[in-house]
């Protein structure tokens, strides 16, 4: 449902400042936060005594145009009215059967070759006596 004009006012709104509906059914506008702002609560200003009676189950908002307009309030869903988009199948993919596993070949393995018997070390040469010298 489109958002119908409640009161047409005309507001030529500013940069920098927040247009809305107060609790009193006027037109006002507070100073954005910028950079420029100083802290602590924003400066409230009434733009147009309007005086519109609230309903519940409406937002009230300032238009483009500068006019009180209100829009039905979305307030939770019709489980039978939700329209689902269609899901596409997917594609089914080729089935591939996996071939069993190969028999592995049974090598026999051969005996290990028979080690030498080291050789015998020799025993080692006696040596001879120093021969002593004669005086």
């Amino acid at each position: 449902m489109a958002a119908q004009v409640v009161a047409k006012v005309g507001v030529k709104k500013e940069k920098g400042w927040l247009y809305f509906l107060d609790k009193n059914g006027n037109v006002s506008a507070a100073e954005m936060s910028r950079a420029g702002r100083k802290k602590g609560k924003a400066t409230k200003k009434v733009v147009a005594k309007v005086g519109v009676k609230k309903e519940s189950g409406y937002l009230y908002f300032i238009d483009k145009d500068g006019n009180v307009a209100r829009a039905k309030m979305a307030r939770g869903r019709k489980v039978g009215k939700k329209k689902v988009a269609k899901k596409k199948a997917p594609a089914k993919k080729k089935v591939v059967k996996k071939k069993a596993p190969a028999k592995k070949k049974v090598v026999k393995k051969k005996a290990p070759a028979k080690k030498k018997a080291p050789a015998k070390k020799k025993a080692p040469a006696k040596r001879k006596a120093p021969a002593k010298k004669k005086k």
